[in-house]
């Protein structure tokens, strides 16, 4: 995992994967202010944007994840949320098994349990073993926030 802020990250580009970078100019590039929810090709199927607007939800009703095929780009545009994260380990036990259609796996809990906050403007980048849990309430409770998730699939990195 790595994150950053989209403003700083574009001085980074050149040490980023090529593929990442794209997804970041993407970002970059774009209002999502004046943008419907829902998905936008960057490069088909190998990069795509999702965008969606929500209310982060209580810690303890978000499940951390991985996925296989893609990486995920979480960017905050509006609003504030933790994105729980751990490394994947031995330890963690899966709560539901690998679903190849959504490419995702739930585990029940992070092991061990950390947290950071997404502010607008930032973005972390989550490879596949890197367990996370995304949309959680920070202390004020929950609140909207608008988010894009870029998919990026792993055979570009």
């Amino acid at each position: 995992m790595f994150i950053g802020t989209i403003d700083a990250a574009a001085s980074a580009y050149k040490t980023y994967p090529k593929a990442i970078q794209r997804a970041l100019e993407y970002l970059r590039s774009h209002d999502f202010t004046k943008m419907e929810d829902g998905t936008y090709p960057i490069e088909g199927q190998k990069i795509y944007a999702k965008l969606q607007r929500y209310e982060t939800r209580l810690m303890e009703s978000c499940r951390p994840e991985t996925h296989q095929k893609y990486i995920d780009i979480q960017y905050v545009v509006e609003g504030e949320e933790y994105l729980g994260w751990c490394p994947f380990s031995p330890d963690l036990k899966e709560e539901a098994p690998y679903d190849e259609k959504a490419d995702v796996t739930f585990y029940e809990k992070l092991v061990p349990d950390s947290n950071l906050v997404l502010l607008p403007g930032s973005f972390a980048v989550l490879y596949p073993e890197d367990v996370h849990r995304p949309c959680c309430a920070v202390e004020r409770g929950p609140a909207p926030v608008t988010k894009v998730v870029v998919k990026v699939s792993v055979d570009l990195v």
